[in-house]
Protein backbone atom coordinates (compact mmCIF):
# COMPACT_ATOMS: atom_id res chain seq x y z
CA UNK A 1 0.00 0.00 0.00
CA UNK A 2 1.66 3.25 -0.87
CA UNK A 3 0.33 7.22 -0.08
CA UNK A 4 1.76 10.15 -1.67
CA UNK A 5 1.87 13.24 0.09
CA UNK A 6 2.30 16.38 -1.80
CA UNK A 7 2.60 20.06 0.00
CA UNK A 8 0.74 23.03 -2.27
CA UNK A 9 3.08 24.68 -4.91
CA UNK A 10 4.37 27.71 -4.07
CA UNK A 11 1.69 30.32 -3.58
CA UNK A 12 1.47 34.11 -3.39
CA UNK A 13 1.76 35.77 -0.79
CA UNK A 14 -1.57 37.12 1.30
CA UNK A 15 -0.09 40.56 0.43
CA UNK A 16 -0.08 39.65 -2.85
CA UNK A 17 -3.51 38.03 -3.25
CA UNK A 18 -5.60 37.02 0.18
CA UNK A 19 -6.64 33.84 -1.91
CA UNK A 20 -3.08 32.41 -2.42
CA UNK A 21 -3.32 31.28 -6.18
CA UNK A 22 -0.21 29.46 -7.24
CA UNK A 23 2.55 31.60 -8.34
CA UNK A 24 4.03 31.79 -12.22
CA UNK A 25 6.90 29.64 -10.51
CA UNK A 26 4.85 27.14 -8.39
CA UNK A 27 2.50 26.66 -11.46
CA UNK A 28 6.03 26.03 -13.57
CA UNK A 29 7.18 23.43 -11.20
CA UNK A 30 4.10 21.05 -10.61
CA UNK A 31 3.36 21.39 -14.06
CA UNK A 32 7.27 19.62 -14.16
CA UNK A 33 6.80 17.77 -11.43
CA UNK A 34 3.80 15.92 -12.39
CA UNK A 35 4.81 15.26 -15.91
CA UNK A 36 8.17 13.39 -14.26
CA UNK A 37 5.97 11.96 -11.45
CA UNK A 38 3.69 10.21 -14.86
CA UNK A 39 6.34 9.78 -17.13
CA UNK A 40 9.49 8.77 -15.39
CA UNK A 41 8.35 7.52 -12.01
CA UNK A 42 4.95 5.99 -13.49
CA UNK A 43 3.14 6.90 -10.52
CA UNK A 44 -0.33 5.31 -10.60
CA UNK A 45 -3.09 6.90 -7.63
CA UNK A 46 -7.04 5.63 -7.22
CA UNK A 47 -7.73 9.78 -6.25
CA UNK A 48 -6.07 13.21 -5.67
CA UNK A 49 -7.48 14.80 -2.48
CA UNK A 50 -7.06 18.66 -1.46
CA UNK A 51 -7.36 20.83 1.57
CA UNK A 52 -9.75 23.09 -0.52
CA UNK A 53 -7.57 25.61 -0.24
CA UNK A 54 -6.89 27.54 -3.62
CA UNK A 55 -3.58 26.78 -3.82
CA UNK A 56 -3.68 22.70 -2.86
CA UNK A 57 -6.46 22.85 -5.02
CA UNK A 58 -5.02 24.27 -8.32
CA UNK A 59 -1.83 21.98 -7.32
CA UNK A 60 -4.36 18.90 -7.10
CA UNK A 61 -5.73 19.94 -10.26
CA UNK A 62 -2.07 19.88 -12.36
CA UNK A 63 -0.90 16.40 -10.66
CA UNK A 64 -4.71 15.20 -11.80
CA UNK A 65 -4.00 16.40 -15.65
CA UNK A 66 -1.05 13.61 -15.97
CA UNK A 67 -1.50 11.51 -13.42
CA UNK A 68 -5.49 11.01 -14.40
CA UNK A 69 -7.06 9.24 -11.56
CA UNK A 70 -9.50 6.92 -11.79
CA UNK A 71 -11.60 8.40 -8.28
CA UNK A 72 -10.75 12.29 -9.81
CA UNK A 73 -9.78 15.50 -7.62
CA UNK A 74 -12.37 15.84 -4.53
CA UNK A 75 -11.94 18.20 -1.59
CA UNK A 76 -11.36 16.54 1.70
CA UNK A 77 -12.12 17.75 5.35
CA UNK A 78 -8.66 16.79 7.55
CA UNK A 79 -6.04 18.34 5.36
CA UNK A 80 -5.83 22.11 6.27
CA UNK A 81 -2.70 23.15 7.99
CA UNK A 82 -2.74 22.60 11.96
CA UNK A 83 -5.83 19.58 11.29
CA UNK A 84 -4.53 16.81 13.43
CA UNK A 85 -3.10 13.54 11.45
CA UNK A 86 -4.29 10.85 13.27
CA UNK A 87 -8.31 11.39 11.07
CA UNK A 88 -6.11 10.54 8.19
CA UNK A 89 -3.64 8.33 9.54
CA UNK A 90 -6.33 6.26 10.87
CA UNK A 91 -8.03 6.37 7.21
CA UNK A 92 -5.49 5.56 5.02
CA UNK A 93 -4.32 2.08 7.03
CA UNK A 94 -8.03 1.57 6.70
CA UNK A 95 -8.45 2.13 2.74
CA UNK A 96 -6.88 -0.15 -0.14
CA UNK A 97 -7.38 3.01 -2.28
CA UNK A 98 -3.51 4.67 -3.46
CA UNK A 99 -4.59 7.96 -2.50
CA UNK A 100 -2.30 11.42 -3.12
CA UNK A 101 -3.30 14.20 -0.46
CA UNK A 102 -2.08 17.86 -1.38
CA UNK A 103 -2.08 19.67 1.25
CA UNK A 104 0.18 22.27 3.82
CA UNK A 105 3.22 22.61 6.77
CA UNK A 106 3.21 22.07 9.24
CA UNK A 107 0.02 19.05 8.60
CA UNK A 108 2.22 17.17 5.70
CA UNK A 109 5.50 16.90 7.59
CA UNK A 110 3.09 15.88 11.30
CA UNK A 111 0.95 13.03 9.08
CA UNK A 112 4.06 11.30 7.71
CA UNK A 113 5.53 11.22 11.29
CA UNK A 114 2.71 9.68 12.31
CA UNK A 115 2.41 7.04 9.89
CA UNK A 116 6.21 6.13 10.03
CA UNK A 117 6.64 6.45 14.01
CA UNK A 118 3.29 7.38 15.73
CA UNK A 119 4.15 10.48 16.89
CA UNK A 120 3.15 13.43 14.76
CA UNK A 121 5.80 15.71 16.83
CA UNK A 122 9.15 13.99 15.57
CA UNK A 123 10.36 15.65 12.57
CA UNK A 124 11.11 12.36 10.12
CA UNK A 125 10.60 14.24 6.80
CA UNK A 126 11.13 17.87 5.60
CA UNK A 127 8.48 18.55 3.01
CA UNK A 128 8.83 20.93 0.13
CA UNK A 129 6.63 22.76 -2.16
CA UNK A 130 5.39 20.68 -4.62
CA UNK A 131 7.46 17.43 -3.63
CA UNK A 132 6.34 14.07 -3.71
CA UNK A 133 6.95 12.08 -0.67
CA UNK A 134 6.06 8.57 -0.81
CA UNK A 135 5.41 6.54 1.63
CA UNK A 136 4.63 2.81 1.82
CA UNK A 137 3.39 0.27 4.08
CA UNK A 138 4.35 -3.10 4.11
CA UNK A 139 3.25 -5.42 7.02
CA UNK A 140 1.76 -3.00 9.21
CA UNK A 141 4.70 -1.13 8.97
CA UNK A 142 5.02 2.26 7.10
CA UNK A 143 8.24 4.05 5.56
CA UNK A 144 9.41 6.43 3.09
CA UNK A 145 9.80 5.23 -0.02
CA UNK A 146 10.92 8.29 -2.35
CA UNK A 147 10.74 11.90 -2.00
CA UNK A 148 11.72 13.90 -5.30
CA UNK A 149 11.56 17.36 -5.15
CA UNK A 150 11.60 20.27 -7.67
CA UNK A 151 15.24 20.90 -7.63
CA UNK A 152 15.68 16.80 -8.89
CA UNK A 153 13.36 17.28 -11.68
CA UNK A 154 15.33 18.32 -14.72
Amino acid sequence: MRVYLVQHAEALSEDEDEDRPLSKEGRHNIFRMAKYAAQQLNISVDQILHSGKTRAKQTAEVLADELTPSGGVEQAEGLRPLDDPHKWGEHIDETDRVLMLVGHLPYMSRLASFLVTGDEDEQILSVRNAGINCLEEEDGAWSIRFVITPEMVP
